[in-house]
């Protein structure tokens, strides 16, 4: 075998074994050992929580209901007759499952087009900024993780119109995250982070 074929073949093992932000943290239901294990989410939670006062339980709880913290989450396919795919359910991608349209506004309004929806300080900075706009509209807490969770799903104008009532499996899904939020501040509480 000849030296560049096995220094391409070691390349290649190499960059197979290493993390990336498809492979999410071990132990979800632990707040402390997700941010001991990815020191980079710490990071971006508190500049967030800094910057736009999002609590970090609360984007925490966000993210995992959108993505289980997989950078490079997306819809799964649609399929007509059970087999031939006709494209996913919708444009959402990333940490943040941000729709395109909505991260193209929040391109827009922060100034950020190098900003990219897996990269986690990018995906929080937006929910950061989202969240604000929900407060600003809808008078929603930034504190309130399952109202916050609801006008994410739903949109600004479909929270003020109250759209999630005709959808019982929702409200279950923003019960779920707040109690989640509750669950990981509990947690923040007590860790042992820098």
């Amino acid at each position: 075998m000849k030296t560049p074929l096995r220094a391409m073949i070691l390349v290649l093992l190499l960059a197979s074994c290493g993390g990336s932000s498809s492979n999410p943290p071990r132990d979800l239901d632990n707040a402390c050992t997700i941010l001991k294990q990815r020191p980079e989410y710490h990071r971006a939670f508190k500049a967030v929580e800094r910057k736009w006062g999002v609590p970090i339980h609360v984007q925490m709880a966000t993210i995992h209901q959108e993505s289980k913290f997989v950078g490079d989450a997306r819809t799964p396919f649609r399929y007509v007759l059970g087999v031939i795919p006709m494209g996913r359910q919708s444009s959402a991608y990333g940490y943040s499952q941000a729709l395109d349209a909505t991260w193209g506004e929040y391109l827009s309004a922060e100034r950020r087009m190098g900003a990219k929806r897996n990269r986690i300080k990018d995906a929080t900075d937006f929910m950061g900024w989202y969240m604000n706009i929900s407060r600003q509209r809808n008078g929603i807490p930034l504190t309130d993780a399952r109202n916050q969770y609801l006008a994410y799903h739903e949109g600004h104008t479909g929270f003020n119109r109250a759209s999630y009532n005709s959808k019982p499996w929702l409200v279950g899904v923003a019960s779920k995250v707040e109690a989640r939020s509750l669950m990981y501040r509990d947690q923040i509480a007590g860790c042992r982070l820098r």
